[in-house]
């Protein structure tokens, strides 16, 4: 493998570890403090989507003369979209499934088909797309032989300002210190009065919101229908799973390792053999260390 495809192959690589780590943190963050498996993260994703469909048509038809920075707008809009839904969903509705995991799965699974059917009742059966501003198009030439697409290198920098942003939240705040103490240990956290009501519904509401994001970068990578959020769901739960319930820093590691192995199986393999041969990795590890690869330790 030469150098420029070796380059080529990483940077691929981390495109799709960005996906990856904006879908996985979300759900480790909901997935660790609530054992909550929801299987209608994929269409918050697709919602978070659809609300950067809708941001880049108003600007379109009202403020022409910003659409080269309406992506800005768009991000902060499918963040409070998905941030506002998720926490409705989690007071009318996840509340309700609290220590019966399969009624949960089972429950979210069935949401998951009336947001596809809604979308698709909205918006149409047919995909949509966004146009990409004129600053994101083309691409960055180091070296001669290696072009990197300008719209992923700004993805990488935002996951990287996202992450670092859910990592002052949840270790730098008021509300991330009562996070995790609920997360170690619920019951002594409520006889010490914390609202852990409270901090379900707003632990919820952000890892939505962070789907939400993960969706308005998809619009920069690919376009949208009702069953977008179906491409990253399996992929973000065995990113969770393998890097450790709870663990940030193993759900980070953890969409590295997969992203990279995937991206050089794939330039190796067919792209059915890869995610194959991920899967049996995954199941590998897990078998020997069934707690994840950089699980953390709680106190139930």
């Amino acid at each position: 493998m030469s150098f420029d495809i070796l380059v080529m192959q990483v940077f691929n690589g981390m495109s799709l570890f960005t996906i990856l780590l904006l879908m996985a943190l979300g759900l480790a963050i909901v997935f660790g403090l609530m054992g909550v498996i929801n299987m209608a993260h994929g269409e918050l994703m697709a919602l978070g989507a659809y609300a950067t469909y809708l941001t880049a048509q108003f600007f379109s038809h009202y403020l022409p003369s910003l659409m080269d920075w309406y992506l800005f707008a768009a991000i902060v809009v499918a963040f409070g979209v998905t941030f506002g839904f998720g926490y409705v969903l989690e007071r009318g509705f996840i509340r309700w499934f609290y220590n019966r995991p399969l009624d949960t799965l089972l429950a979210t699974w069935g949401l998951s088909l009336i947001l596809q059917q809604s979308y698709r009742s909205i918006f149409g059966p047919q995909e949509v797309s966004v146009p990409l501003t004129s600053w994101l198009s083309g691409a960055w030439e180091p070296t001669v032989g290696i072009q990197l697409p300008l719209n992923r290198i700004f993805i990488i920098g935002l996951t990287i300002l996202v992450a670092l942003s859910v990592y002052l939240i949840l270790y730098k705040t008021r509300l991330g210190l009562r996070a995790r103490a609920v997360t170690q240990n619920r019951p002594m956290s409520s006889a010490v009065g914390i609202d852990t009501n409270r901090v379900d519904a707003l632990t919820f509401a952000l890892g939505s919101g962070l789907a939400g994001i993960a969706g308005a970068v998809f619009t920069m990578i690919g376009s949208t229908n009702p069953g977008t959020g179906q491409l990253y769901i399996v992929d973000s739960f065995i990113v969770v799973v393998f890097g450790g319930v709870a663990s940030l820093l193993g759900t980070a590691a953890s969409a590295f390792l997969i992203a990279q192995t995937q991206t050089t199986l794939e330039y190796l393999m067919s792209g059915s053999m890869a995610k194959a041969s991920i899967l049996l990795l995954v199941v590998v590890v897990l078998y020997f260390r069934p707690n994840g690869l950089f699980s953390s330790k709680v106190r139930s």
